[in-house]
């Protein structure tokens, strides 16, 4: 599967995000991963439908909005209204009804679901709702705040999930591009990186890296 390369905002200059997104845009960037937090489901705050608006005007890329809220089934419409062009939802947040109600409504409107877990949450919580999404993030660090280490156990967890899920797999936190080659290894073909990427002194270097991974 081609190696995907998703650019998270959270580690951007927030003071210059319409550079930022061009940045990354020229640098060959394939969508925008944005990190929704409420400090309850993690202990941060960051950012809400307003500012995916804003997002929405300020790029082209497709805007891949990562839920981790309490209570998704709440914010839905707003991230979809906002021009959310794939929604990221937390197995740990909602229950089965409530993940086919939300793949229901997304399916009407053209936007991609997929379902996300935390390191620590067994790979079984989400074998049933496979049927319902267009792909699994894997959570590689405790979500919340940018810059965070890989933690090794998402390997054997993207692997496992491989095997039974032909679709876009994800992996989120701490990529770089030792990490990223881990990740691909096992069966990721999605990497969103946010210092890796931000923190680079070359862009389309650091992007080129990721993508070419198994080069």
């Amino acid at each position: 599967m081609k190696i995907k390369v998703a650019p998270s905002i959270l580690s951007a200059d927030f003071g210059n995000l319409g550079a930022e997104l061009k940045k990354v845009k020229d640098a060959g960037a394939d969508f925008i991963h944005v990190d929704v937090m409420d400090g309850h489901f993690v202990p941060n705050i960051t950012i809400g439908p307003v500012v995916v608006k804003g997002l929405r005007k300020a790029t082209s890329l497709k805007l891949d909005v990562h839920l981790m809220i309490e209570n998704p089934v709440k914010y839905v419409d707003a991230f979809v209204k906002a021009g959310s062009d794939m929604i990221t939802v937390h197995v740990e947040t909602l229950n089965q009804k409530e993940l086919a109600a939300i793949s229901r409504k997304l399916k009407t409107k053209g936007v991609r679901l997929g379902i996300s877990l935390n390191p620590a949450t067994s790979l079984e919580k989400i074998k049933k709702s496979l049927k319902l999404v267009d792909f699994v993030l894997v959570m590689s660090v405790n979500p919340g705040f940018a810059g965070q280490e890989f933690i090794p156990g998402a390997i054997s967890k993207i692997r496992q999930l491989r095997k039974i899920f032909k679709k876009d797999i994800s992996v989120d936190g701490g990529i770089n591009e030792f990490t990223a080659k881990q990740a691909v290894e096992a069966g990721a073909n999605i990497l969103a990186a946010g210092s890796y990427i931000f923190g680079a002194k070359n862009t389309k270097q650091a992007i080129d890296s990721l993508r070419n991974i198994r080069s």
